[in-house]
């Protein structure tokens, strides 16, 4: 059954390099979050829906941590802040302008709201074959094609972690009376420190919705709704929320969210200049890799077709030389297969040419040091037969 699978699976010694931000470290989530905080609308407590009391001091939080006009919580995941976000701010048959590679709660919206979506295609680095960042000449050749589009909706970073000029991005938008709209879910720990790309908010756009949950301290399905502009009715946000998202919100999510932010206002100096440290001394540990690629870290930091990169986002492949050496295809599950069978991590992840691990401000010196000696034993094998062996077991 689930619950023993989940029990039997964390007392295994296997490291997570995934999703949630939290990694299971008793060190950043209490204890008691669990059901005897279980609880529902009671006096007291507040209203999700119309928060006046605790929850809403809880937003207030949120929106001057995060420098927005206004902060909604979200316990239905970005995806709710997705759908949110973009059916208060257009009308069916409106056109908004999205990039071919977004969530795919967008084009769910659009099927919800009865708008149109002009799609603009996003290049693919041929290395990599990593989305590169959007570029704001294609953001703004679109608006020319199309006058009538009312949102410009850029996911930034991505997945992989790249970053698009979202200031330049706003004020092409802006100048075309568009709203500028970021999937920011997977950059809820942007703007906490300079080693990191800032947050979009900051930079102009009008709306952004985070997760806590995917680079942070909270439980899944924990994220957050910003507004950042007069340019939005928060009205019309609030209530397209309490139409799509659950009437009976938990209060371990919602205490979840809270935890993580208080946290974040005490100790995100400190908690980030250690996940800095982390990050820099994983970065020195790789910089022999020959047959191995580690994107955008090591001696190789920068990317022509990336505007800016989260470095919090370790996306390993073969190198050219490696993969064309070997003459194997579906290198990104060799590399998973080996992580989880011979060095116990997982990862979020698996792509036919690559991986994604994803790192947080929870994750120990140890578990970096874990995935550097990994990846270095892995650069070692690549010549030798046992590193085919595993992809035939597999």
């Amino acid at each position: 059954m689930l619950y023993k699978k989940l029990i039997d699976y964390i007392n295994t010694d296997i490291y997570p390099m995934h999703m949630p931000g939290h990694k299971r470290n008793g060190v950043f989530m209490p204890q008691s979050l669990h059901y005897n905080i279980d609880i529902t609308e009671i006096p007291g407590f507040d209203d999700l829906r119309e928060p006046r009391g605790v929850l809403l001091e809880t937003d207030e939080l949120a929106a001057n941590l995060y420098k927005s006009r206004e902060a909604f919580l979200l316990v239905n995941g970005s995806t709710v802040g997705i759908l949110a976000a973009i059916g208060a701010c257009v009308k069916r048959g409106d056109k908004i302008l999205a990039v071919d590679n977004c969530h795919w709660s967008t084009p769910n919206a659009a099927e919800l709201f009865g708008f149109e979506i002009i799609y603009i295609n996003a290049n693919i680095d041929e290395k990599s074959g990593v989305a590169c960042s959007i570029s704001p000449c294609a953001v703004e050749s679109a608006l020319k094609l199309h006058p009538d589009i009312k949102m410009v909706a850029v996911t930034s970073p991505s997945y992989e972690g790249v970053v698009s000029d979202i200031e330049t991005i706003a004020s092409i938008v802006h100048d075309a009376g568009a709203l500028l709209f970021i999937d920011g879910a997977h950059g809820a720990h942007l703007g906490f420190s300079d080693y990191f790309p800032p947050n979009p908010g900051t930079l102009g756009a009008d709306i952004v919705v985070v997760s806590l949950h995917k680079t942070l301290p909270a439980l899944t399905q924990c994220s957050l709704l910003h507004v950042f502009s007069d340019r939005i009715d928060s009205s019309k946000i609030k209530h397209m929320l309490n139409i799509l998202q659950t009437s009976s919100p938990s209060y371990i999510l919602m205490a979840s969210i809270d935890h993580c932010l208080r946290l974040l206002s005490t100790d995100k100096d400190k908690l980030f200049n250690e996940y800095v440290s982390n990050l820099e001394y994983f970065d020195s540990r790789i910089t022999g890799l020959q047959n191995i690629h580690v994107l955008c870290h090591g001696n190789n930091k920068k990317h022509p077709g990336f505007y800016s990169f989260d470095p919090g986002k370790i996306i390993i492949s073969l190198s050219p030389v490696a993969k064309n050496m070997k003459k194997t295809g579906g290198s990104g599950s060799l590399i998973a297969d080996i992580l989880r069978k011979e060095c116990k991590i997982e990862v979020e992840r698996v792509c036919d040419d690559y991986i994604i691990a994803m790192t947080s401000i929870c994750d120990t010196h140890d578990g970096f040091k874990q995935l550097a000696y990994a990846l270095c034993d892995i650069d070692n094998k690549i010549l030798k037969s046992d590193v085919l062996s595993i992809q035939r077991q597999s």
